[in-house]
């Protein structure tokens, strides 16, 4: 079932085989609803890269596992509680979800209409479109970072607090402020939840994430 890019399942490592078994809800959800989605796991070493990432090749969305020879793997998983691995992993791949959903829409580095992205007086000219870049991946981790909290209200309720904490702990480890993968502006108003009425959790995440675009100037 999880065969892809020349890979069968026979041939998947025990890591591997266990972030797909803890994903299967949230690819199970993006297939029946019709995401245009790829699993996609690399066959060389890859240390040093994330463990998880989503791609964008000719209109269709990449999950990428990059574990092979990657100690982060193995060490993502083991700083989980093990209570907590499965739901953990499913936020994992719905954040994924988020971006795919984004490059679907066309929106991806789009701020919505009335926010403007500025560039603070201290970083120089040289350094302007770089930041930018920086900002603009930054607001999407943080997207993203909401909808794997949205899917998490939705599937985990009982465990929603637990499940918000250990991102916030993930985020603050090694932080570097208004960094790619600073998303504690975003996250830190998710602490109650994620707009429980909206039915799907792209539109839930979106009006948080709004929300924080208009606060974190």
């Amino acid at each position: 079932m999880w065969a892809a890019s020349g890979v069968c399942a026979a041939d998947l490592s025990a890591t591997e085989t266990r972030w797909l078994q803890g994903m299967r809800p949230v690819i199970s959800y993006a297939r029946a609803s019709g995401l245009a989605l790829d699993i996609v796991v690399q066959p060389q070493p890859s240390a040093g890269t994330a463990p998880l990432a989503m791609a964008f090749v000719d209109g269709r969305c990449k999950l990428v596992l990059s574990m092979r020879g990657n100690p982060e793997a193995q060490a993502t998983l083991d700083r989980i509680e093990p209570e907590l691995l499965d739901p953990t992993l499913e936020l994992m791949a719905a954040h994924e979800l988020g971006h795919c959903r984004r490059y679907l829409d066309g929106n991806w580095y789009a701020l919505p209409a009335g926010f403007v992205a500025g560039v603070p007086e201290a970083v120089g000219p040289e350094l302007q479109d770089a930041w930018r870049d920086m900002q603009a991946t930054r607001r999407e981790e943080g997207y993203g970072d909401l909808v794997g909290l949205a899917w998490t209200q939705q599937h985990h309720p009982q465990l929603y607090a637990r499940l918000h904490a250990w991102l916030m702990a993930e985020r603050s480890r090694e932080l570097v402020p208004r960094s790619h993968h600073d998303t504690l502006a975003w996250v830190r108003r998710a602490a109650a939840g994620v707009a429980a009425g909206e039915a799907s959790m792209f539109s839930a995440a979106a009006s948080v994430w709004r929300a924080g675009l208009a606060a974190d100037d």
